[in-house]
């Protein structure tokens, strides 16, 4: 399905499952490099009790690729209003926001900016209070990939190019995963069908080239004043495994959240909806039940 009332120009795809109007909602935002399928596992089990919706963001999948400014058109405040804007067409009650990677940011932003939307946040990393530790050697042989999505040479070197995004995209969904996951060639093959036409992959990381990628969000991020953290209970669910974000970076959760919880993903790495799909849909349909952020 898609949106029906465009926002700035962008209409997103989505997939809407489950218990109907006036079970509890729940949306599902996806990471980078993927789409809407990363919760094909986790949408199922939660069908049975929540109304599941689940869509692509701007510049991937089904969804609208404008050529637009990134600093505009694709940043996390833009990428929110399309989601807002999806919330109020399918007349969605304050949903619970999950999401990881760049929908982790994105859930963030909508439960800080417009906090009367949601009922509560399950999010994986990334997450405020990493700060400058985002520059230490170990955590910059990881976030290479951000400077290089900020190059003319990038797009060259991938867009339009099958072969060259399959290889792209290979590295990441298994050099994040944690050991007991492996990418599907199955799998694979759908993110090229919507990763590799020309111009997809470009809009892809126009997320970054925004400046929203977690290396610029980490160094202008500042600890806000008490009162004005993000107050939706919150369930945060850090990986073990994740190369981008080690463990020990879940320490400032409190400054910039008044009502979170921390729960591991052991045996997980990036993908936690794919990695732990189980846990994942548990912490949300606690938190649908009002049972997070305690």
């Amino acid at each position: 399905m898609h949106q029906e009332t465009a926002v700035a120009g962008f209409r997103l795809a989505y997939d809407r499952t489950g218990a109907g109007r006036g079970a509890p909602a729940v949306l599902l935002l996806h990471g980078w490099p993927g789409d809407r399928t990363d919760y094909r596992q986790v949408a199922p089990l939660l069908s049975a009790s929540a109304d599941v919706v689940v869509p692509d963001l701007r510049g991937f999948g089904e969804s609208d690729k404008h050529h637009a400014d990134p600093a505009r058109q694709y940043n996390a405040a833009a990428q929110a209003r399309s989601i807002i804007g999806l919330i109020g067409e399918l007349g969605l009650s304050r949903p619970v926001i999950a999401g990881y990677d760049i929908g982790s940011r994105i859930a963030q932003a909508i439960a800080r900016d417009r906090p009367d939307l949601v009922r509560a946040l399950v999010i994986a990393p990334p997450l405020p209070g990493i700060g400058d530790r985002i520059l230490q050697p170990q955590a910059q042989q990881e976030f290479w990939y951000q400077a290089f999505h900020h190059l003319e040479l990038c797009p060259q070197l991938i867009d339009g190019r099958p072969p060259a995004v399959r290889a792209y995209l290979r590295h990441f969904w298994s050099h994040w995963s944690g050991p007991g996951y492996q990418v599907t060639e199955d799998h694979l093959d759908h993110l090229v069908s919507v990763y590799a036409p020309l111009g997809a992959f470009t809009a892809s990381i126009a997320w970054y080239r925004a400046g929203a990628g977690s290396v610029a969000t980490s160094l202008a991020e500042q600890v806000p004043a008490r009162d004005r953290r993000i107050a939706a209970p919150t369930t945060v669910l850090w990986p073990e495994h994740d190369p981008l974000f080690p463990r020990e970076w879940s320490d400032r959760i409190a400054d910039f959240f008044a009502a979170a919880t921390l729960d591991g993903l052991d045996g997980a790495g990036h993908f936690s909806p794919l990695e732990a799909p189980d846990r994942f849909a548990a912490a949300v349909t606690d938190a649908a039940a009002g049972q997070s952020g305690r």
